[in-house]
């Protein structure tokens, strides 16, 4: 008797191991592609703002300022609010309820395209913005013109970020990395052609990033008409979108907040970094940590997004244990990136400005920095990876909360204090950063690890039934 318990006991962990390993697959294929996508769609503009960086030094700042405002302002908004869509979407796939598919899809792009209308009216007054908190003249007038000429691309983005996560929500994301992939081979010429051999300076950099948004909105949708993968999904319009808007806004909207709020704290810490002693060197050192904190984030970016995929679906199946299995194999993921990374930035921090910067003093300052950024990178990948599991399960509006918390009422603060009044000046105002990261990981991971999965997966079936 004794012999068969052991025998069943074993099996049992045999089948948990075998579930896990077959997970992680699951969510390597999902992720994998994910992150190769968003660094494709980030180099589009990261190769406009270097194709402009030859036109001089007014040029390159104007640009530079009109890229971080409407990222922060337009296109981290969108990407924040589409995070809705994928509960909504992610959860009526894993229950087969296809048809819901194009209903929710489609009331997203509306909500966006409403949104970009006051986004719009903020980038027509960014002159007068930049010149307020100290901008120079001429460079806030370029950074307006430049910002003005982005705004097809707004609206593009609002297309495309639905549909992406319409591909998403079912797993469907080599697709996406074709795409991303035709675009930004058609990018690179085609901006080198209007900045250069058609003289358009930075506007022919803006020109192309609009025509470059708009080609990717027309692959993913010619993908999804005539793709026999989406034969049981494909995209229908109905009034229904309509009415769908107001339970899509109910979770786009902390969505938002939750994604957006760290993104906007270190905007605002380069900022004021404009107000240290010997504000060019601090404010450069910033801009390079910055850089490559979002660099790393492209890796957290997809697992997060794997996790969100793979726990909605499985919550809209009802099958929480397969959601739990799922969360554990993400961290897993997680933990070995974000230590790999960081050992390998520790150990390289004497060399790693020398890619930003030839001058000894920048890079001896992102040396004394790196140890900072590794903390920083292991608090990211468990924001971002939690982050996804939160869009994938609902409860962006407790992300909400606990960001708000952590950046603006504990980490902006500890930042300007050690900043300012202690004097740490830019490794005062990342240690305030790493504190506010530390406390919204550690809080997050305390409520994902003793979330009821059981309860989860009702609540889906219940949302489901209400918008029936």
């Amino acid at each position: 008797m004794e012999g068969e318990l052991r025998d069943a006991e074993a099996n049992k962990q045999g089948g948990k191991r075998s579930d896990f390993v077959q997970e992680l697959k699951s969510v390597c294929c999902i992720a994998a592609p994910m992150v190769a996508v968003s660094v494709l769609q980030y180099l589009i503009q990261f190769v406009s703002v270097v194709m402009v960086g030859h036109l001089g030094q007014l040029t390159l700042s104007s640009v530079a300022i009109a890229t971080s405002l409407t990222n922060v302002t337009g296109f981290s908004l969108l990407s924040g609010l589409v995070g809705g869509l994928e509960t909504l979407c992610g959860q009526v796939y894993g229950a087969k309820q296809y048809h819901k598919l194009g209903i929710y899809t489609y009331s997203a792009v509306f909500s966006l395209l409403l949104v970009c209308i006051p986004v719009c009216v903020t980038w027509f007054f960014m002159e007068k913005l930049l010149v307020l908190i100290g901008q120079d003249p001429l460079v806030s007038f370029e950074a307006q013109k430049y910002a003005l000429k982005l705004i097809p691309a707004l609206f593009g983005a609002a297309i495309s970020k639905p549909l992406v996560r319409f591909l998403q929500t079912q797993s469907l994301t080599f697709p996406m990395l074709i795409s991303s992939l035709v675009v930004l081979c058609f990018h690179v010429p085609m901006s080198w052609a209007l900045v250069y051999r058609l003289n358009l300076g930075s506007g022919g950099a803006a020109i192309a990033i609009c025509v470059s948004n708009w080609l990717y909105v027309l692959v993913l949708a010619l993908y999804i008409r005539f793709s026999a993968s989406c034969k049981n999904s494909r995209l229908a319009f109905s009034v229904e979108s309509f009415f769908a808007m107001g339970e899509f806004f109910r979770l786009a909207v902390p969505s938002a907040v939750m994604v957006c709020l760290k993104w906007w704290s270190l905007e605002v810490l380069v900022l004021v970094s404009g107000l240290l002693p010997n504000p060019q060197l601090e404010t450069s050192v910033l801009s390079i940590c910055l850089t490559i904190s979002t660099l790393h984030f492209t890796i957290p970016y997809g697992l997060g997004a794997a996790a969100s995929t793979r726990v909605s679906n499985e919550l809209g199946a009802g099958n929480p244990d397969k959601a739990r299995v799922a969360v554990w194999a993400v961290m897993f993921l997680a933990v070995t990136e974000t230590i790999t990374i960081s050992i390998l930035l520790f150990c390289f921090r004497h060399i790693t400005g020398r890619a930003f910067s030839n001058e000894k003093q920048v890079v001896k300052y992102i040396a004394l920095m790196t140890p900072l950024i590794c903390v920083s990178t292991i608090t990211d990948s468990l924001q971002a990876v939690i982050s996804g599991i939160a869009r994938g399960s609902g409860w962006q509006h407790i992300g909400a909360y606990v960001n708000l918390g952590a950046f603006y009422l504990v980490g902006i603060p500890i930042a300007l204090v050690l900043g300012f009044i202690e004097e740490l000046k830019a490794k005062g105002f990342w240690i305030g950063i790493v504190i506010g990261s530390a406390l919204q990981s550690t809080v997050l991971s305390i409520i994902t690890g003793f979330t009821d999965w059981q309860k989860q997966a009702t609540k889906a079936r219940e949302r489901m039934k209400e918008e029936t």
